[in-house]
């Protein structure tokens, strides 16, 4: 077990942020193996298939990410230094990493990290070309699915946050992480540490592809970062599910299109989210969400270059009135 113990001033530094980088990182994990419980298999599947038909030699990555994964090299995936960074600001940063941060584990192929080591900037050049073609064929496809998975999640945490500070951030975050009187408690079986976060606060990165794990960064070189699967990850690449049942009563009220909305947003999502969910074409989703919001049924919140809708305590009252009617 990990114990990270918090000021205030790590509290109030405490922030989000998604790296497009990490998830490459982690799909390979999954693409190697990593995914026993086969929650991926249908991305897994395609993918297989896609990048058999590019014919792309991503041997420069995967020699870099072991499976089964007991460490990984930092310098392959540091932590982001803003909330929605893109792959290639990531990528300029892996090919400028300073040669005193090109350390591996053992358990990275030792060809490889020597041929880094001996020539980092055509090998780092190397590395980063392999990246972007993967992402291309692998994660390109699949990112808007994706991006408002993990923006959905940092909005709920938000929330959670506001709702009921540290602990309410923490409670439910992940099974392997609990809260206890300033301290963070991350279950791991590879290690047994105490760290302190000296005033930098703690850098929580939503994964798509890291379940059933957490996984940390704590060695001092980076803003300390722990990664964690979203709520709901099992439903990322189900089908459309069928559209929430809706009251009569409230459907009389507000139309039944613009009710469904309202009861489809037990947590926030995107127009295009809904728009699928549902089965009304984005346009309308667009145009019923607008009059929803001038209703004070919906708040909106940008993040990035998505904008997520979530009901407000009114359209909760609203349901719930109509619900028990």
């Amino acid at each position: 077990m990990i114990e990270i113990e918090f000021t205030p001033e790590d509290v109030a530094r405490t922030r989000f942020a998604i790296s497009p980088l990490w998830e490459v990182v982690a799909s390979v994990r999954v693409l190697k193996g990593a995914d026993e419980q086969g929650i991926h298999r249908v991305w897994t599947e395609q993918v297989r298939d896609r990048l058999a038909a590019a014919k792309v030699d991503l041997t420069p990555l995967t020699d870099l990410i072991p499976v089964p994964t007991l460490a990984l090299a930092g310098f392959l995936a540091p932590p982001p230094t803003t909330p929605l960074t893109s792959l290639d600001v990531e990528l300029a940063a892996l090919r400028a990493t300073p040669p005193e941060l090109l350390r591996t584990s053992s358990a990275i192929t030792p060809q490889r990290v020597a041929e880094i080591r001996a020539d980092p900037d055509r090998e780092l050049g190397r590395l980063s070309e392999t990246i972007q073609a993967y992402w291309e064929v692998a994660l390109a496809p699949y990112w808007p699915r994706i991006l408002a998975f993990l923006e959905g999640d940092i909005l709920f945490r938000a929330g959670r946050l506001v709702e009921g500070g540290a602990r309410g951030l923490f409670h439910d975050l992940d099974p392997q992480v609990a809260w206890d009187t300033g301290t963070l408690q991350v279950q791991t079986r590879f290690c047994r540490d105490r760290r302190t976060l000296g005033g930098r606060g703690l850098l929580l990165v939503p994964s798509a592809f890291v379940w059933p794990r957490v996984f940390s960064v704590l060695d001092g070189r980076w803003q300390p970062t722990l990664r964690y699967p979203p709520r709901g990850i099992g439903t990322l690449w189900s089908a459309a599910p069928a559209p929430l049942a809706v009251p009569d009563a409230l459907a009389g009220v507000l139309g039944r299109s613009r009710a469904t909305l309202v009861a489809e947003l037990t947590t926030p999502a995107s127009t295009t989210d809904l728009a699928r969910r549902t089965g009304l074409t984005p346009g309308g989703v667009s145009q019923h969400l607008s009059a929803l919001r001038a209703a004070g049924l919906v708040g909106a919140h940008r993040a990035g270059r998505v904008v997520l809708y979530a009901r407000t305590q009114a359209a909760e009252t609203l349901l719930a009135a109509a619900g028990s009617a």
